[in-house]
């Protein structure tokens, strides 16, 4: 995987060669995940092949023998003697296949899967684990396919190895699409078979640590990459020590003179504040046993990529930054926590605010301890992480502690069981998102850590993002919940779904099975889930909806050829169906609801097909066309809109416009913006009519020219209610005439139809204060009124 996932290699001649010395195009800006031609180093020979892997004559070096002992090594502590033997097979295999390939170092290319599969025993991963790890690039650059690794390994490794290669024999129209296309097959493996994700991690840790071979923007897109993706992923599955070391590399690489110079701040730092750091850890030590507290206290200097971001995001100098330092205090056991707890404030005094208790209520990602701020000596805050060894194990490998420590309890399967379900909600957003790069959003959405924990009535705890709403509380209790909700009590109080929640809050959900999501909530819902539930339904029913539309489009085509929709055959349909790429009838309605196909092209073609030849209007039907317009009711939903620039009401003389993707937009005739565009798209303006009895509000935009006195906004607002209208929203503003101090007032209202708006304006205009009144239609004002 190496245009992506191992930038320091060149590729083989078994894949294509170009022109020694040829320049790498510039890679661009977003992460790409098809192979690029890379730059020559001057060591290598003159031939480059652009895949990552440049040919070479040399044998397998000793030195690649001498790694792959280290491994066996590793892995005979805790792996049986046939499944080290099934190791070294696959360590031949990976060797031939990569015969010849050199990384941009210089290095053999069979260097890198044997770091990735040492990495991996690390870890104590499995067999399967390790022989992937070691053949996770042969499907790529190498004559070696699924089936043959299946036949020799298995199919639980030709599945892992499957997993983490990318679709490189599709094409794609973008680098984005490729990028998001190959992220989302990641992804979904990695919901399959969690051991995917660790060998991608593995791979991508030992690339970041080679990166240095590789030239400066590509370094720089790839450590973005790291940052955005890679680096979350290993936060999410609590493996926090390659959680850090990726954020540091990403750093590195992204901020070279940056890092440089911090690196060296903090040498300086560390001599400074030694003595203090030094005394207060003698003191922790001293105070622990007098409280009966078995501990080991550990002191650490926080990351260097979190001081740089707490220094970019609070705008401070690093001598601002005093936390700089942190303790671990190690226990035994769970009471041992909150005991070592007390001696810590008895010792020092806490900083208000700066206390977290993640033992009783632990992170998504399995995550616990007790987080506490302490106002160390010379007034220095230092943070203080207290926890068990076992905590300290799931907090370091996260779900790789799984295979580390198999005889844990309690811990390691409720991380076991929380990773499964973040790993199933992967599947669920798969199926609710509509394109690869849909998915992608919304995963990295939810790779973000949360830090909002709230109750359900029952009294269950949900862990959500800060920021996080009731709506997108609504959809992590279910689906429906979500999709019916409409209003929501905060603590026993009614609040609106837009609140921002806050730790401890308890939320309950009112549901009414008539309602449906609001497209208003994609501007505030937090979660990944949330998100791509609401786009969901919201796609599913505008589809509906425009095939509906798409229908009676359709049939109005088909008049003036003198036939209905029914007169059309199966065969025809089939056929044109063939010739688009489509799969069903109602794919073609949803296009012409959607304005992506026009009705009078496609009814000419279903006829063409019906009887071989073209279909000439039957005589008179023409002039039926115009007769028979679309009856419009204003409550079709999406498929049909009421255009913002004049706002349409039944009675107004209208007509429609088809817009692609859009569906149909209904305009008034005299429209100033349908002025503008009289000769453009003819073929989209469509006949239309208001329907009768239609019984829904419309919003409207009136302006008031007053006399400026106290309360005349009451009064114009009082005449608008006793003639039961709606007040949608309401602005003011001073004249700029010379006629004295008038204001004008802007309202959008909602009424019935021109009848109703007609009474209103009357009732209004009775208003002793009101100089003027008049309708607002786009750009100009229409029927004025004195």
């Amino acid at each position: 995987m190496r245009a992506a996932s191992d930038p320091s290699a060149q590729h083989s001649p078994a894949r294509r060669r170009t022109i020694s010395g040829a320049d790498e195009p510039a890679a661009p800006e977003t992460p790409v995940v098809p192979p690029l031609p890379l730059s020559v180093a001057p060591a290598l020979p003159p031939v480059v092949v652009p895949d990552d892997v440049a040919p070479a004559n040399a044998e397998p070096a000793s030195a690649e023998s001498v790694e792959f002992a280290r491994l066996a090594l590793q892995a005979s502590r805790y792996l049986k003697a046939e499944d080290v033997e099934r190791l070294e097979a696959a360590f031949r295999m990976s060797a031939a296949a990569h015969e010849g390939q050199l990384r941009i170092s210089g290095d053999p290319y069979i260097s890198h899967p044997l770091a990735v599969a040492e990495i991996l025993a690390q870890w104590h991963l499995d067999a399967h684990a390790l022989i992937a790890g070691l053949l996770h690039d042969v499907m790529e650059d190498c004559d070696i396919n699924k089936d043959d690794i299946a036949n020799a390994f298995g199919k639980i490794a030709a599945d892992l190895v499957d997993g983490v290669s990318k679709l490189d024999r599709i094409e794609f129209r973008s680098y984005e699409e490729a990028q998001a296309e190959n992220y989302r097959k990641m992804f979904l493996a990695m919901a399959r078979d969690v051991r995917v994700i660790l060998i991608k991690l593995a791979d991508r840790l030992h690339n970041m640590r080679t990166l240095d071979v590789v030239r400066p923007d590509k370094r720089r897109r790839i450590a973005r990459e790291t940052l955005e993706i890679y680096a979350p992923i290993a936060n999410r599955l609590g493996l926090n020590t390659l959680y850090r070391e990726l954020q540091e590399l990403s750093f590195k690489h992204s901020y070279p003179m940056r890092y440089r110079v911090l690196t060296q701040a903090l040498k300086r730092l560390r001599g400074d504040r030694r003595e203090i750091v030094a005394r207060l850890m003698s003191s922790v030590q001293e105070r622990l046993p007098a409280w009966n507290v078995e501990a080991e206290v550990y002191g650490r200097e926080k990351h260097l990529f979190g001081i740089y971001r707490k220094m970019v995001e609070k705008r401070l100098s690093l001598s601002q930054v005093m936390d700089v330092y942190g303790f671990r205090i190690l226990v035994k056991d769970l009471p041992s926590c909150y005991l070592a707890l007390g001696a810590l404030h008895e010792l020092y005094k806490p900083v208000p605010g700066k206390f977290k208790d993640y033992i009783a209520i632990p992170k998504a990602n399995g995550y616990q301890s007790i987080h506490t701020t302490i106002i160390g000596p010379m007034g220095m805050p230092v943070e203080v992480q207290i926890r068990t060894t076992e905590m300290h194990a799931v907090a370091e490998s996260g779900v790789a502690s799984h295979w580390l420590y198999k005889d844990d309890t309690a811990s390691i399967s409720d991380l076991q069981r929380k990773t499964h379900n973040w790993l199933q909600s992967l599947l669920e957003l798969q199926t609710a998102s509509g394109d690869s790069s849909e998915f992608l959003e919304h995963v990295k959405i939810d790779l973000f850590p949360g830090d909002v924990f709230v109750f359900s009535p029952k009294g269950k705890i949900y862990n959500l993002p800060r920021g996080a709403t009731p709506v997108d509380f609504a959809y992590a209790v279910h689906t429906d919940i979500g999709n019916r909700c409409v209003a929501c009590r905060i603590n026993g109080e009614l609040q609106p779904l837009r609140a921002e929640l806050k730790n401890g809050d308890q939320v309950e959900i009112v549901t009414a099975g008539h309602a449906s999501p609001n497209p208003a909530w994609l501007s505030y819902v937090r979660t990944g889930k949330a998100r791509a539930e609401i786009r969901h339904f919201l796609k599913n029913a505008q589809q509906a909806e425009a095939s509906s539309l798409g229908e009676r489009l359709l049939t109005q085509a088909l008049r003036p050829h003198g036939h209905v929709l029914a007169d059309i055959g199966t065969i025809a349909w089939d056929k044109l169906l063939r010739e688009n790429g489509l799969k069903q009838r109602n794919d073609v309605l949803t296009d012409i609801g959607l304005g992506k196909r026009l009705a009078a092209v496609v009814a000419r073609r279903l006829l063409d097909i019906e009887h071989g030849k073209a279909a000439e209007p039957v005589e008179g039907e023409t002039r039926a066309r115009n007769n028979s317009p679309i009856l419009i009711h204003g409550g079709e939903g999406m498929a049909v809109q009421m255009a913002r620039c004049c706002r349409p009401i039944p009675g107004d003389p209208i007509v429609g416009m088809i817009r692609k993707g859009q569906g149909l937009e209904i305009h008034v005739n005299d429209c100033p913006v349908l002025t503008r565009n009289h000769s453009a798209d003819r073929d989209r303006w469509i006949d239309v009519e208001w329907e009768l009895g239609t019984e829904r509000l419309f919003d409207v935009t009136i302006r008031v020219l007053v006399e400026h006195r106290r309360g005349v906004l009451a009064r114009v607002a009082a005449a608008i209610a006793d003639q039961e209208s709606n007040i949608q929203s309401v602005s003011m503003e001073k004249d700029q005439g010379d006629q004295g101090p008038h204001s004008v007032i802007n309202f959008v209202l909602q009424v019935q139809n021109r009848l109703h708006l007609a009474r209103i304006m009357r009732a209004v205009r009775r208003a002793p204060e009101v100089i003027r009144i008049y309708r607002v239609r786009a750009d100009k004002p229409a029927e004025r009124k004195n």
